[in-house]
């Protein structure tokens, strides 16, 4: 069974947006291990909007099943990362100035660049995903690059299952085949949510890890709210 990392970003967005430690992004990375996921995932972006290069070293201190560092491969990030030596850094080619990952890596294009940053993670331990499209040459490519798994970017599945086309997961079910006769694993992520996923980790073989982080968060507000409402009016009876 494929494992789920939860993405704890929205948390961190949650807390900054109001000062202070309220929701205390420690405590809720300790809890959501608790609950049965089997990781954590961070996506630490330059301008620290949401999750801080502090968060990154801390959370180690609570974190006790996998920790997974997302992000674009710049040399603050990967000091860090190197720093903090999490199992796994997914690599990411956003821009600066984006508000979530939109593509995955033109692999052949990067793969000097790929290929050093790989290397200087591998030699600290840290097992290397690259974020691509569910397309079959950038595949081939990061396992010339020497990563050991890919993570598929999942928005196109998730657009047209939600408009009633799931065939598009073919494509996946393609480029995961072939990650697995390359020797890659895979992980995949963006967009799932409680809708889609069933059928997709149903039927795409040798799926290792998901990656959800604004849907989970998302949906743990939908679900969670009625609660916490009839709570409030509890303790104001």
């Amino acid at each position: 069974m494929a494992k789920l990392s939860v993405n704890i970003n929205k948390i961190a967005t949650l807390r900054n947006s109001r000062g202070g430690n309220n929701p205390n992004l420690l405590k809720m990375a300790t809890d959501i291990q608790l609950y049965g996921a089997d990781g954590i995932t961070i996506h630490p972006r330059p301008d620290q909007r949401h999750i801080t290069y502090h968060d990154a070293i801390a959370l180690p201190k609570v974190v006790y099943k996998e920790f997974n560092i997302e992000g674009n491969p710049i040399d603050k990030f990967v000091n860090l990362v190197c720093k903090v030596k999490p199992t796994q850094v997914t690599l990411v080619p956003d821009s600066i100035d984006s508000i979530t990952s939109n593509s995955g890596w033109d692999t052949i294009k990067n793969k000097s660049f790929l290929k050093d940053v790989i290397q200087e993670f591998k030699n600290n331990g840290i097992r290397t995903s690259v974020f691509v499209d569910p397309n079959l040459k950038y595949i081939e490519g990061v396992k010339e690059l020497g990563g050991e798994r890919i993570e598929l970017y999942t928005e196109s599945y998730a657009n047209n299952f939600a408009k009633g086309n799931p065939k598009e997961l073919n494509k996946y079910i393609e480029s995961s085949k072939l990650a697995n006769k390359l020797g890659l694993g895979v992980n995949a992520g963006h967009d799932l949510n409680l809708h889609n996923i069933n059928y997709f980790v149903s039927n795409l073989p040798y799926l290792d890890e998901v990656s959800i982080g604004h849907a989970l968060i998302s949906e743990s507000l939908y679900l969670g709210i009625e609660n916490v409402v009839n709570l409030y009016l509890q303790k104001m009876s």
